[in-house]
């Protein structure tokens, strides 16, 4: 008798198949699949139920133009039709604030890949550049924006061999296990 697969063993492939996208068609998002994707950050754990952040949905391109421009590896904010910039309360956060913002980060990702839509992350340094995102953004402190998503239908990257390279390191490569305490 065959065995179905359990759902977490057929979830598996979708997750492990994520992979930053930052070139996107000129085809809207959907606002249904907008929804999904921020139904997922909402949802997101965070440490003591805080839940330190507000999501600011940009789809102005003049703004997402001036986020592209605030981050060494931004620019993919200026051609995504949808962008979604994180702000985060790290005063009523705690020390996990920033932790709990990519939790949300990650699960607004899956929830575009799992929609068929495209992401990738942008982070707003120096300090500067977080507090000028988060004045584009119109939040004002203690709300902060470090980090933005860009969303979309993904598009084929341009011809050309990519700087960032591909591939998994091995799990020997990563994993370290402690079957007994040491002393």
């Amino acid at each position: 008798m065959d065995v179905p697969p359990s759902p977490a063993v057929s979830m598996l492939p979708m997750l492990t198949s994520m992979r930053a996208k930052r070139w996107f068609t000129d085809t809207p998002v959907a606002d249904e699949e907008l929804r999904q994707v921020l139904e997922a950050g909402r949802w997101t754990g965070s440490a003591r139920n805080r839940q330190p952040w507000r999501f600011v949905v940009v789809r102005s391109r003049a703004v997402r133009q001036q986020l592209a421009s605030l981050g060494a590896y931004a620019g993919h904010l200026a051609t995504a039709p949808v962008v979604i910039a994180l702000g985060v309360e790290e005063d009523a956060g705690g020390e996990d604030a920033q932790f709990d913002a990519g939790r949300a980060a990650q699960n607004m990702m899956l929830a575009a890949h799992l929609q068929g839509l495209g992401s990738c992350p942008a982070s707003f340094f120096p300090a500067a550049n977080a507090d000028r995102a988060s004045r584009i953004c119109g939040l004002t402190p203690p709300w902060r924006v470090r980090t933005a998503l860009s969303i979309g239908h993904p598009a084929p990257p341009p011809a050309g061999t990519s700087a960032i390279p591909t591939g998994r390191l091995p799990l020997s490569q990563l994993v370290t296990e402690i079957s007994e305490p040491r002393h």
